[in-house]
């Protein structure tokens, strides 16, 4: 260990895991071609130089090659979990071992060490935040007060942290610049749709071995990742059924080709479950009640409030903890067993992986020049919530078709003129 380690401040679970965590990094980076060419912008051009910067974001493989190019580009930055289980403890200690990058994330943290490690961010003063759920800026904003003058911007990778973002900006509570990195199309059309999908479908195979050939599966709100999900569930074999309480995307998931109905319905004939709602308690003790004997329970939004935990608690007679890895067993008064996944946790990567590196390369990309953007614009932006801008999309977009060896055509001079005049018509 050398001696910069040595006086650094960090929190993870065995520095010892660091070669380990390293093979999975650089493996991640190997699908990572447009993050690689952002880092080695940053690299020759230092664009968050000068800058302290605290992230709070699922510690993966994918993650730490984000952190790597945020350190390239010169901040100085620590990281921190966004979610007591989504940490993958190798790759947090080679951060720290390998890249020198203070982390402070341990997978099946306790609630009161979560808050320790948020706070430990925080304490780093930053100028620039970084987010996943919009706990950082929750906490600075109740209790680092007196740090918000110094934040020049922060970014929001979640839906769940955009909804509380922009409740505080319209309260009027929001006191820095955020950026919705989530609500950018290079994010939510890919990492959303394809990674949520993939990823949950994953973690609840590995979690409980299911064959879901047959099964009537039960997708509870059907935003982007309730999209990726269904359609992955379907590929399977599944027999999807849909619950919302948007009119709007109800019919499209009906047009898709799934059943829609109330949860109260849904309820009685799913074998598997699985809210990506972004809201509180949308399963409750009256739909537990009424499912079926081996029903599994699951959450791929990103707070574990989706599921009504407490309520559950309250109306099993019997819990039985660690039926297998991930899941444990609620008896209900009937009988019946209802398996809950992770806590409730994020399934993806509390008993997977996350989100493949392909996908997660065009949003961290995104993240990153976000950053940039941010910090390029500091006289200018206003305590509110703005979308990404077009042309970073525009250029992620393109360096990733060109990676996978896709050309597209362009515009003609003609088709320009033409689509920019209102006086040519038929």
């Amino acid at each position: 260990m050398n001696e910069k380690i040595k006086s650094m401040e960090f929190d993870v679970r065995d520095l010892n895991l660091a070669k380990e965590g390293k093979r999975r990094i650089e493996w991640a980076d190997n699908d990572m071609p447009v993050l690689k060419q952002v880092r080695e912008k940053f690299a020759k051009e230092k664009p968050l130089k000068g800058m302290r910067m605290s992230a709070c974001l699922h510690v993966t493989a994918e993650t730490a090659n984000l952190a790597r190019a945020l350190k390239e580009g010169g901040a100085d930055i620590v990281l921190c979990a966004s979610n007591p289980l989504s940490t993958q403890d190798d790759v947090a200690a080679s951060l720290v071992a390998d890249y020198e990058i203070p982390v402070f994330a341990i997978k099946g943290e306790d609630k009161e060490t979560y808050y320790k490690h948020l706070h430990a961010a925080l304490k780093h003063r930053p100028n620039i935040t970084m987010d996943d759920g919009a706990d950082l800026i929750s906490e600075l904003h109740s209790k680092f007060q007196d740090q918000i003058s110094e934040i020049v911007g922060s970014m929001e990778e979640t839906t769940t942290g955009v909804i509380r973002l922009k409740a505080m900006e319209k309260d009027g509570s929001l006191k820095l610049p955020v950026v919705a990195v989530n609500d950018a199309a290079t994010k939510y059309l890919f990492d959303n749709r394809y990674g949520t999908g993939q990823s949950t479908i994953d973690g609840i195979i590995r979690a409980t071995d299911v064959l879901l050939a047959g099964k009537c599966f039960v997708v509870v709100g059907y935003g982007w990742c309730g999209r990726g999900v269904a359609i992955r569930a379907r590929g399977l074999g599944a027999n999807v059924v849909v619950t919302e309480v948007d009119p709007i995307k109800a019919i499209e998931a009906v047009m898709d080709g799934f059943r829609v109905m109330p949860m109260a319905d849904a309820a009685k004939i799913g074998d598997v479950f699985c809210t990506l709602t972004g809201n509180i308690h949308v399963i409750r003790p009256e739909h537990f009640s009424e499912m079926k004997n081996g029903a599994i329970v699951c959450n791929s939004g990103h707070f574990n409030v989706e599921l009504d935990i407490e309520g559950l608690e309250k109306i099993a007679k019997e819990i039985v903890r660690g039926v297998r890895n991930f899941v444990d067993a609620y008896v209900l008064p009937n009988g019946r067993r209802v398996y809950l996944l992770a806590e409730g946790r994020l399934v993806n990567l509390a008993a997977a992986e996350g989100h493949p590196a392909s996908v997660m390369d065009m949003s961290f990309s995104t993240q990153a020049l976000a950053t940039e953007f941010c910090i390029k614009n500091k006289d200018f932006m206003q305590n509110k919530v703005y979308d990404v801008p077009n042309e970073i999309e525009e250029w992620v977009s393109t360096l990733k078709l060109k990676s996978m060896g896709i050309n597209i055509d362009t515009l003609t001079e003609e088709q320009k003129k033409y689509l920019a005049s209102w006086t040519m018509g038929t």
